[in-house]
Formats: C-alpha cells, structure tokens, sequence
C-alpha cells in the first residue's frame, strides 16, 4: 500500500526526533489528535516499513550505527572526570551520557525521568504520605 502525502511527511517528520507526536504535529496532522495518531501511524506496516528503510537509508548514508552511538555515549558516560579538566569532561555532560544510556537502555517508567524502580513508594515516602493524610484529618 502506497503513503498518502501526509504519511510520507509523518516518517521524515519522525525521523527528526522519533516522538510520534510531534513528528505528526509537524506532519500537518491536527495539534488535537496528533496524540493519538502518532502512536496510530507507527502501528500501520506501510508507515512502519517506511520508517525502517529510511532508518536504513540513513545509516548506510552516514555510515552511523545505533551501535557507535551507544559505545560513544558509553565512553563519556563511564569515564572517570576526575581525571580530566573541565572543559575537557564536565560532570553535566557526564551525567547527560548517563541518562542517555538509561533510557536507552529502558530503565526509566515509561514517560517519566525517574527510574523504574523509584516510581513504587519506599517506607519513608508511604510514612510520610501517611502521617500527612493523618495531619490533615487531625484538622
């Protein structure tokens, strides 16, 4: 099945940041529904296909692979900054690497900043839910 004109601006669109919403937003798609048909056109095998050979054609393009990327991101990621000036390593550009790495990796709740394991409540935070709500039912 052939792309309408907007699904072909959908996967150059998508391309860009990889976020269905957006990329459907900048596609011509409506600001009110672009939510929903992002996620919709990612779901159709036309769309899909489409995307991953243009994925294709940019990595043979640029001789850039997902696998560079991670292992340049794990160099900054893991060095140690101590040993190294400032500019040449800073600790924001560090910790950046380390956060790139985690999502791609999955260890964020999906669309959060917070770890996986940080979003259930721990003892402290349930105690001090617990003693608010009692607080607030004293007055």
């Amino acid at each position: 099945m052939a792309l309408t004109e907007k699904q072909k601006a959908f996967v150059q669109e998508y391309l860009v940041d990889l976020n269905a919403t957006a990329a459907a937003k900048r596609a011509g798609y409506s600001e009110k529904t672009a939510d929903r048909i992002g996620p919709e056109l990612l779901g159709k095998t036309c769309v899909s296909e489409a995307i991953q050979k243009a994925m294709q054609s940019r990595q043979q393009r640029t001789q850039v692979t997902q696998d560079m990327v991670v292992q340049e991101i794990s160099k900054v990621a893991f060095k140690d900054a101590a040993d190294y000036s400032e500019s040449e390593l800073k600790y924001a550009n560090k910790l950046k690497a380390l956060e790139m790495l985690a999502k791609h990796l999955g260890l964020y709740a999906e669309g959060t900043s917070l770890p996986k394991d940080e979003i259930h409540e721990d003892g402290l935070s349930k105690s001090l839910k617990e003693l608010a709500e009692e607080l607030e039912s004293d007055e």
